[in-house]
């Protein structure tokens, strides 16, 4: 694991949160994002926004969202490593909340994957015409990667009383319960029950897809990479166990192999196909 320290202009972007979302790519961050922004927009009387801190209301809860390692591993400009543009600060580590969001790799992978090739302007072009199989086992963007920096953020903070981890699966399966999790997690221990079914019901798949559909909100965040070709959607499944539809057996039996070897805290074994 990298030593962290961040000395490009970046380190202020990830620095002065009250709480850090910290996540590999595709894992339900948006989701997530969406939600917590329409609990606190719809709390404290503001529009709704991805970015709820900007209204200067200093009741609202400044949440970074960062790839962290995962990005500090995957980004190829060397001149970025070298300064860790996208590592958040030891003392930022220390001091904020943790919210550690996981979601099965087999699915990350496979919803990754269509948003390297489908979404990503700046991904090379060798890299868009390689197959999905080949891309799983890629070194750099494959789903060994993506196991390894969640095992190193887990054994960084998982010990920690003030670090929540919340699974997609979990979200799906009691977003009540867990949304629940995911704002105390935030520093709101005991939530204002309209805003939070309000916020519940902006989040959800179908709305969000609407919202992507219609272009009007943050391109990096919430914008399809064409609106005629609904895999290059950010909100794009949203299926539990969904990649059993794109990969063949021998792939299966490879991304399996690599998520046997999470650590248990995330509760993702050899054997879960499917985690419900």
């Amino acid at each position: 694991m990298p030593l962290r320290f961040n000395v490009s202009s970046r380190a202020a972007r990830l620095s002065g949160g009250d709480a850090i979302v910290i996540s590999v790519p595709n894992s339900g961050r948006t989701w997530l994002r969406t939600f917590l922004a329409a609990y606190f927009c719809s709390r404290f009387g503001h529009p709704f926004s991805l970015d709820p801190e900007e209204y200067g209301e200093p009741r609202i809860p400044r949440v970074i969202y960062t790839h962290d390692l995962y990005e500090h591993y995957t980004k190829t400009r060397w001149w970025d490593r070298v300064r860790s543009k996208y590592l958040v600060p030891q003392s930022e580590i220390r001091r904020a909340r943790i919210l550690l969001l996981a979601r099965d790799p087999r699915d990350v992978f496979v919803s990754h994957y269509h948003e390297l090739t489908r979404r990503t302007a700046e991904t090379a072009g060798e890299l868009k015409d390689r197959s999905m199989s080949e891309i799983l086992r890629d070194p750099t963007h494959g789903i060994r990667l993506m196991v390894r920096a969640m095992n190193e953020w887990i054994a960084e903070s998982g010990h920690r009383k003030d670090c929540t981890l919340v699974r997609y699966e979990d979200l799906h399966f009691d977003p009540g319960t867990q949304f629940r999790r995911v704002l105390a997690g935030a520093g709101e221990s005991a939530p204002v029950q309209p805003h939070f079914d309000g916020a519940l019901q902006f989040s959800r798949f179908g709305n969000m897809r609407k919202m992507e559909a219609s272009c009007v909100y943050d391109p990096q965040l919430l914008q399809p990479g064409d609106v005629h070709d609904p895999e290059s959607y950010k909100v794009r499944r949203g299926k539990v166990g969904g990649y059993i539809d794109y990969l063949d057996g021998a792939d299966v039996d490879y991304a399996t192999r690599a998520v046997a070897e999470l650590d248990a805290r995330f509760g993702y074994g050899a054997s879960a196909a499917i985690p419900r």
